[in-house]
């Protein structure tokens, strides 16, 4: 058990790590970069990113759904009876599963989210607060 747990916390961490961090690069770094280019190459690019990306998020959303479930499983037990515990560990989860639909959003193709798409700054920048928001949380439970 020990090394399926430290497996499913490197796991964990490292999608962490790669999402996040890839979030803020295209919204503070290639975004604005991409503003200088023309319509046809920024369209171009726009694509390519997307389409590469969008790998990224669907493994890793998997991934932290498997390692997340397996982690809050086996915190379960250490935590009982621990309101605080749970309750942020709640608020953890709400909050993931938007970041979820974000980034689902601003990756897919669905025409009913078209306009999430049409205002990615906007959608990156709250799906990049909120990851902050979770990191925080994480932090707070791990060391109290």
């Amino acid at each position: 058990m020990f090394t399926l747990d430290v497996l499913s916390r490197i796991v964990h961490v490292g999608t962490a790590i790669t999402l996040v961090g890839g979030s803020a690069f295209m919204l503070f770094v290639l975004m604005p970069a991409a503003k200088q280019i023309n319509d046809g190459e920024h369209q171009r690019l726009s694509r390519l990113v997307i389409g590469r990306w969008k790998r990224f998020v669907h493994v890793g959303i998997l991934l932290f759904l498997l390692s997340g479930i397996y982690n809050y499983c086996r915190a379960f037990s250490k935590h009982e009876g621990d309101g605080i515990y749970h309750g942020l560990i709640g608020v953890k989860i709400l909050v993931a599963l938007a970041i979820f639909f974000l980034a689902s959003a601003l990756v897919g193709s669905s025409t009913k989210l078209e306009g999430i798409r049409k205002n990615r700054a906007k959608w990156l920048g709250l799906m990049v607060l909120l990851a902050a928001i979770v990191v925080a949380i994480s932090g707070f439970l791990k060391v109290r």
